[in-house]
């Protein structure tokens, strides 16, 4: 498994903020690019922080292809749910067999 970075979490409004700023005064900017790197120091960001929560508001809203938020949370929701399934299993499968043992070595009774 990869180490992650800490990444801190913003606040949604912050990050509703940031997306709304970026909407209203991109055509003041060259670039996308440009706009992210004036507009995310304001805030508090990084640029690139500021650019994956605009893709993904267009996410959200139809505008790009890929993943919504929701989508993301159900399978977030699942990947637990598949975890602790698994979990469970294992633990079954070694209590049966503790119990299948017992049952094994108990003597025999006529």
């Amino acid at each position: 498994m990869t180490k992650r970075r800490f990444t801190p979490a913003y606040p949604a409004e912050l990050r509703e903020r940031g997306v709304r700023l970026f909407r209203e005064n991109r055509a003041d900017y060259t670039s996308d690019t440009a706009a992210y790197r004036a507009i995310a120091p304001k805030l508090g960001c990084s640029p690139d922080s500021l650019r994956s929560w605009c893709q993904q508001a267009e996410r959200d809203a139809g505008q790009r292809a890929g993943l919504t938020s929701a989508e993301k949370d159900r399978i977030k929701e699942l990947e637990r749910e598949n975890r602790e399934l698994r979990t469970a299993n294992e633990i079954l499968k070694k209590a049966s067999a503790y119990f299948a043992q017992a049952e094994f070595d108990r003597p025999f009774r006529k």
